[in-house]
């Protein structure tokens, strides 16, 4: 008939967490009652896709054999914002309008103008993150001429990363 706040508290039983949540005494027989509950749960990152709760109705007065009992499985889902920053060192690189490509030089100038290329990958959260996987495309060809020519890749922060076979094929 009316509203009221349950008085809950957690502890352990057997090994398992239990919330027990006193509903109130007496009541009628046939009674029927709405419970509404909101739990926060912490460190769900290794659980998997689902959170099981077993939930059971007991009456301190009488024990019966038809204590009522559900299970309720919600799925968990982690929720976490990445952000990708990039910057070009230089940030604008003016080309030369006529180009020769010295064939067979080990030197970086005959190459091309240095620009590096800098990406920052940003967890904003809330959740923690892992087996992220960023792939970066960078044309190197323009039709059978090379427009990019792709030195090196280098991480930090205990990433690892895979290149294309187009990396620093001259061995420059």
């Amino acid at each position: 008939q009316g509203q009221e706040k349950l008085s809950c508290n957690p502890k352990k039983e057997n090994g398992t967490h239990v919330v027990l949540c006193e509903l109130g005494n007496p009541m009628k027989a046939g009674a029927q009652i709405t419970v509404n509950m909101e739990l926060s749960v912490s460190g769900l990152e290794d659980m998997g896709d689902a959170i099981t709760f077993h939930l059971q109705l007991r009456s301190k007065n009488s024990p019966s054999p038809t204590n009522a009992s559900v299970t309720v499985t919600v799925p968990v889902e982690a929720e976490a914002e990445m952000e990708l920053r990039g910057n070009s060192l230089p940030a604008s690189t003016v080309l030369p309008t006529s180009w020769h490509w010295v064939e067979g030089s080990r030197r970086l100038e005959d190459h091309g103008i240095k620009v590096e290329h800098v990406y920052e990958l940003h967890n904003k959260g809330p959740g923690t993150v892992s087996g992220v996987t960023l792939s970066v495309a960078i044309p190197h060809l323009l039709g059978e001429h090379v427009l990019l020519y792709l030195l090196e890749l280098g991480t930090e922060g205990g990433m690892s990363c895979s290149h294309h076979a187009a990396l620093n094929p001259a061995q420059v």
